[in-house]
């Protein structure tokens, strides 16, 4: 019994020491990841107080710039794909360009997951719910009407209690250049993510009315991860902590990169938004911007679920309101 109480003792002493001790990091990797997903603030609340709360989500976080995508520096013309390539991620996105996709897989230190890039941006389209405003849908009954050939999440939603049907989305989606949503954004930074006409991923934060004036489809969210080539700054950890995560970009050379990456699994505890930022930028995104992630992480090809999704419901599919899509 003395040996139980002495290892008992030592385990608290270790947990006390990580909670509170003078090493930031755990602390600071608990409070982001609880406090940046609705269903698990209390976590981070149980221990700390709202003033250490708030003191570690300021020195962990994204600073955005205020630049809009340059549209003109996005040059689409897949014909003239180099054949020489600068680096081994630039072999691994160019190669066998001729195809409408190519899958890679990625693997960091506490993450695995996987990019698909898309050859044809022209392909990727905004989807919706059946039912916005009413009801969301899960990714792979969405991808199943749409035919789509490759379907990923898109931004949030209104989610109270943590058990909502995901049919309201955050802040204003514009779809065939009209708005057909819009409700209060979801106050994690970023702006409008979307296409033009020219199939351009154009990042920025503007108002409604000159968001209908650039862009075809494009929802709100963020935070951006890069703009004209520029990573944001991250601050520590970003302010988001480790989880799953889901991210879309575009290459200088029109090129369309979905990033998913599985998360709360034993396997990949999830990824930070400073690793998605550079997991980005390695593989050549000229823009880039962070989607929702948690339980709505999802990727689906050909009708059937790729990554690990950790979501409670059908096949650890959550009701989402807005996914982007590649069509046939």
């Amino acid at each position: 019994m003395k040996k139980v109480g002495l290892v008992l003792t030592i385990f608290v002493s270790c947990f006390l020491f990580l909670l509170y001790g003078p090493i930031h990091i755990f602390k600071d990797y608990l409070i982001t990841s609880s406090m940046t997903t609705l269903s698990h603030q209390y976590i981070a609340k149980l221990f700390y107080s709202e003033k250490t709360i708030n003191k570690v989500l300021d020195r962990n976080r994204v600073v955005e710039s205020n630049e809009i995508t340059d549209a003109s520096l996005i040059n689409i013309d897949t014909k003239k794909m180099a054949n020489i390539f600068s680096s081994k991620k630039e072999k691994e996105i160019l190669n066998n360009h001729n195809n409408l996709y190519k899958v890679i897989k990625i693997k960091g230190n506490t993450y695995n997951g996987y990019l698909v890039a898309i050859y044809k941006p022209s392909k990727v389209d905004l989807a919706v719910s059946k039912n916005i405003g009413k009801k969301g849908e899960n990714i792979l009954s969405l991808s199943k009407r749409k035919k789509s050939i490759i379907s990923i999440n898109g931004g949030g939603y209104y989610d109270p209690n943590w058990s909502s049907n995901g049919g309201i989305p955050h802040g204003t989606v514009i779809k065939n250049s009209k708005i057909i949503s819009n409700y209060k954004d979801s106050s994690v930074g970023g702006g409008f993510i979307g296409f033009d006409k020219k199939n351009k991923l154009i990042l920025g934060k503007m108002s409604n009315n000159k968001a209908l004036n650039i862009y075809k489809d494009a929802i709100e969210f963020g935070p951006f991860l890069i703009i004209n080539g520029k990573m944001n700054k991250i601050k520590g950890n970003g302010g988001w902590g480790i989880a799953p995560r889901t991210a879309i970009g575009q290459r200088k050379d029109g090129i369309v990169l979905f990033l998913v990456i599985n998360g709360r699994i034993p396997t990949s505890i999830g990824a930070s938004i400073n690793d998605v930022s550079e997991i980005m930028m390695e593989y050549g995104a000229y823009n880039a911007a962070n989607l929702d992630g948690g339980s709505s992480s999802a990727l689906v090809i050909n009708n059937k679920i790729v990554n690990t999704p950790v979501a409670s419901g059908k096949r650890g599919l959550r009701p989402i309101s807005t996914f982007w899509i590649v069509k046939k």
